[in-house]
């Protein structure tokens, strides 16, 4: 069965010895996915592989594969599975947030429910968790049910973004939305790697730590970067949530402000922006607030969390690795 596009298993993380075995865990991850989801009969694995073919950065197994050089095993078999598990978890989610968000591209390719319908991306999903069931079965018990608190999680963020907050405050219900969709798998893939190479549960609290932090940098730094990046450097339309109605974390504490700028944005912003020109004049507005630096206040914090993290392991080429990509998901906002 051909899998479409052949993903890259050579990563620069600044030392090349780190770099060849982390680029060969990532191949051995890649091929035990593709043997995994290569099972059952033929009109299920066309829909399962869809997003999966289609590209994706396998942020999580690398970041699994970090953690895994703490510990005595790095990249063990155990290491392989559960980075490989973490990723189908990620993608089966993607499937189930396109028909939520009624999305009709993902990873540059027509989503699964566009392509099919709602009901048949909701099933690849479920597929998807079928086979990472299976996989991490042949794990232990401990990482069965970690996994179960992780997709507990995941859901209730799902479901704590679908209700909306309600009474509860924005930034604190948009915070905790975030954590729970984004942050706690790749906080799952750092303490499943170091746990499955034989670290300390010190180093894998560590770990875990460092990678929840991570996915809330990379989360923030999206929302910033979504309305106040170049479009000619970022390759992205400005706003693009705006358009949707959609208030990230830089728009809630601008939506909070007190003066004329908060006064017009809480005017302005009361559903999705149909034209141009509204979304123009928002972020003339937002520029003007003081959202963009408060939101990169708590990026500023969880930096702080990963480098006190850091001073709990060893320094060597995978920790300098973890503290340049957490530096350099910063650097992106400019």
């Amino acid at each position: 069965m051909s899998h479409g596009q052949t993903h890259a298993t050579h990563v620069d993380l600044g030392d090349p010895q780190l770099s060849e075995r982390i680029g060969a865990g990532m191949a051995a991850v890649e091929e035990l996915l593709h043997h995994e989801i290569d099972r059952g009969q033929d009109f299920v694995k066309e829909k399962v592989s869809h997003l999966s073919s289609a590209g994706g950065k396998r942020f999580r197994p690398m970041m699994a594969l970090l953690a895994s050089e703490f510990g005595q095993r790095p990249a063990s078999a155990e290491v392989i599975k559960a980075a490989t598990v973490v990723e189908m978890v990620h993608v089966a989610t993607l499937y189930h947030d396109d028909v939520m968000d009624e999305a009709e591209r993902r990873r540059g390719v027509e989503s699964a429910n566009f392509r099919w319908t709602n009901s048949v991306a909701i099933l690849a999903g479920d597929a998807l968790l079928a086979h990472a069931s299976r996989l991490m079965s042949q794990l232990d018990t401990h990482t069965v049910g970690h996994f179960a608190e992780t997709f507990e999680e995941l859901v209730t963020g799902q479901m704590r973004e679908t209700i909306g907050a309600g009474e509860a405050n924005a930034v604190d219900h948009y915070m905790a939305v975030i954590r729970e969709k984004t942050a706690v798998l790749i906080a799952s893939a750092g303490y499943l790697g170091a746990y499955h190479s034989g670290a300390t549960s010190e180093q894998a609290a560590a770990l875990r730590q460092i990678g929840g932090a991570i996915g809330m940098i990379f989360q923030i730094v999206d929302d910033i970067i979504d309305i106040f990046s170049d479009p000619k450097e970022s390759g992205k339309t400005p706003g693009t949530d705006l358009r949707e109605g959609v208030f990230t974390l830089p728009v809630l504490y601008a939506l909070e402000e007190e003066g004329p700028v908060g006064d017009e944005l809480r005017a302005l912003l009361t559903g999705p922006l149909a034209d141009d020109a509204s979304v123009d004049h928002a972020i003339d507005l937002l520029r003007r607030s003081g959202g963009r630096e408060k939101a990169m206040d708590d990026v500023r914090g969880y930096l702080r969390v990963v480098e006190e993290q850091l001073s709990v392991l060893p320094e060597c080429a995978a920790s300098e690795a973890l503290r340049q990509l957490a530096d350099y998901t910063v650097r992106r906002v400019g």
